[in-house]
C-alpha cells in the first residue's frame, strides 16, 4: 500500500513538472519571439521617423525663411488632396485614427502605397503652414512598415495585428521622445477602458528601441523638467480638479471643432481637390486676421507656454479653428502636437483667470487635453512624468483623469471601440466605436443625487434640441 501511494505521489509531481516546463518553454520561446520582432518593428519605426522628421525640419526651416511662406496653402492642400485621393485614400486625415480602424477592422491589415503618400502628404501640409502634427504620420508609416514585415514572412493575423500596435507606439516613442508614454499610448488608445497587455511586452520594446534609433539618428526632443510646483495644500489641489474639469471641456470643444470642419467640408459637393484650395483659402484669410502664431505645429508657442509667455486668451480657440480647417479641406497630418498646442495655451489662459502660475498649468494643460481629447489618460499621466519630471506629475495625472472623465464618450479617434461606461449614471452600448456611442441616462439607484442628475441630462438634451 505504501508502494503505492509513493508510486502515485511521484507520478503526480512528474506530471505536474512536465506540465510546468511545458508552459515555461511555450513563455520563454513567446518572450525570444516578441521581443526580436518588436526590435526589427522599432528600429525600421525608428529609421523611418527619423527619416520622415529629418525631411520635415528641413522642409518647415526652409520655407520659414519666407514672411508669406502661407500663402501657397491653397497650393500645398491641393497637392495633398490629389496624392491621397489617387494614391493612397487610407492616407486621408491625421493617422493614427486610420490605424486604429485598420487593427479593429481589417486585423492590421494597411497598404503600403500608405507609407511614402502619407509622408509626402504631410510634409507639403507643413511646409506651406497646415496646422497638423506629426505623430499621426509616423505611426501610420511605422504601422504601414509594420503590416509590411508582417505579411511579407506571412504572419497570422493576430501577429499582424501586434506588430502594427507596437508601430503605433513605436512612432509616438520616437516622434515625442517619450518610449514609456509611447508604449502605454499604441495599447491604450484602442479601447476606451480596456488595454491589449499580450501586446505590453513588444510594445514596449519597440517603443525603447525606436526611439534609441532615432536619437542616434540626430533627433532631438524638447524636455521641460519643473523642479519647482507649489506645496501641496487643499487650495491647490481644488484648482487642479478645476483645471481638469476646464480642460475636459476644451476637449469636447476640441472634438466637436473638428466633427465640424468634417461636416463642412463634406457638404461642399465638389471634387475634393478643390476644397483644399478653398481651405487654404480660408486659412490665408484667418492668417492675416490674427496671425501666423496658428500655423504649422506651433513648437514656438508651446515651448513659450512653459516658460510662463502670456497669450490672448482666445489662443487655444484659434488652433482649434485653424487645425479643423487643415484636417477637413483635406490637409494630412498628425493631430496630437494641435492638441498639445491648444492644452498649453488653454492652461496659460486657465493660470492667467485665477491667478496661477501659468507654465504650472500650460504643463498641466498639454497632457490634460491628450486624455481628454484622445481618451488615454494613463499614457498622459506618464508623458507628464518624461516631459515635466516628477514634481508636477502627481497634479497632472489628476488633472488627466479628470479630464478624460469630463469629455465624456468622445473622441478624436472616431474608431475606438467602447470598452466601458465613463459614469455609472450613463448606459452605452459597449464594444462599439466611439463614433456610434449613443449615451442614455440609466440611474443604479434611486436618491437625490440621481433626481439632480436626471433634471440636469434632461435640461442639456433639451437645450442640445433632443430628446433625452
Amino acid at each position: 500500500m505504501t508502494g503505492f501511494i509513493t508510486t502515485f505521489i511521484r507520478k503526480q509531481i512528474e506530471d505536474r513538472i512536465k506540465r510546468a516546463l511545458a508552459e515555461e518553454g511555450i513563455m520563454v520561446i513567446s518572450v525570444l519571439k516578441w521581443t526580436v520582432l518588436a526590435t526589427i518593428t522599432g528600429a525600421i519605426v525608428g529609421l523611418s521617423s527619423g527619416g520622415f522628421l529629418k525631411l520635415l525640419q528641413w522642409a518647415t526651416g526652409f520655407s520659414g525663411r519666407y514672411s508669406y511662406y502661407f500663402l501657397l496653402l491653397p497650393a500645398g492642400f491641393f497637392i495633398s488632396s490629389v496624392l491621397v485621393r489617387y494614391l493612397a485614400p487610407d492616407a486621408k486625415g491625421h493617422g493614427t485614427e486610420k490605424v486604429i480602424e485598420a487593427v479593429h477592422k481589417r486585423s492590421g491589415k494597411i497598404a503600403l502605397p500608405v507609407v511614402p503618400v502619407k509622408l509626402a502628404a504631410t510634409v507639403v501640409t507643413l511646409f506651406v503652414g497646415g496646422s497638423v502634427g506629426k505623430e499621426g504620420p509616423s505611426a501610420q508609416i511605422g504601422a504601414g512598415l509594420a503590416s509590411a514585415f508582417a505579411g511579407l514572412f506571412r504572419f497570422s493575423d493576430a501577429d499582424r495585428k501586434k506588430l502594427v500596435i507596437c508601430g503605433i507606439s513605436a512612432g509616438f516613442a520616437s516622434v515625442f521622445g517619450t518610449p514609456i508614454a509611447g508604449s502605454i499610448f499604441g495599447i491604450e488608445v484602442l479601447f476606451i477602458g480596456g488595454m491589449m497587455y499580450e501586446v505590453l511586452l513588444p510594445s514596449f520594446i519597440a517603443g525603447i528601441i525606436s526611439f534609441e534609433v532615432a536619437s542616434h539618428l540626430g533627433v532631438s526632443y524638447f524636455y521641460h523638467h519643473f523642479n519647482f510646483v507649489p506645496s501641496f495644500s487643499s487650495s491647490f489641489f481644488s484648482k487642479v480638479i478645476l483645471a481638469g474639469i476646464f480642460f475636459g471641456i476644451v476637449s469636447v470643444i476640441m472634438i466637436e471643432g473638428l466633427k465640424l470642419g468634417e461636416k463642412l467640408a463634406h457638404r461642399m459637393k465638389f471634387w475634393t481637390p478643390l476644397r483644399g484650395v478653398v481651405g487654404g483659402c480660408m486659412l490665408i484669410v484667418l492668417t492675416f486676421v490674427f496671425s501666423r502664431q496658428y500655423l504649422g505645429l506651433g513648437l514656438d508657442s508651446i515651448e513659450g507656454a512653459l516658460t510662463g509667455l502670456q497669450f490672448v486668451w482666445y489662443a487655444f480657440l484659434l488652433k482649434i479653428v485653424f487645425t479643423s480647417i487643415t484636417l477637413g479641406m483635406e490637409g494630412s497630418g498628425g493631430i496630437i502636437t494641435p492638441i498639445f498646442f491648444v492644452g498649453a495655451t488653454a492652461g496659460s489662459a486657465f493660470a492667467s483667470l485665477l491667478g496661477l502660475d501659468p507654465a504650472t498649468f500650460a504643463a498641466i494643460g498639454m497632457v490634460a487635453l491628450v486624455a481628454g481629447a484622445a481618451n488615454t489618460p494613463i499614457a498622459a499621466s506618464i508623458l507628464s512624468v518624461e516631459l515635466f519630471g516628477p514634481a508636477i506629475a502627481p497634479y497632472a495625472a489628476i488633472a488627466a483623469v479628470t479630464s478624460f472623465l469630463i469629455s465624456g464618450h468622445r473622441s478624436v479617434y472616431p474608431s475606438q471601440v467602447l470598452a466601458m461606461t465613463k459614469s455609472p449614471s450613463l448606459e452605452v452600448e459597449q464594444g462599439c466605436e466611439i463614433v456610434d456611442a449613443r449615451p442614455t441616462f440609466a440611474p443604479r439607484e434611486k436618491s437625490l443625487v440621481s433626481f439632480l442628475y436626471y433634471r440636469v441630462w434632461r435640461f442639456l438634451c433639451r437645450a442640445g434640441g433632443r430628446e433625452g
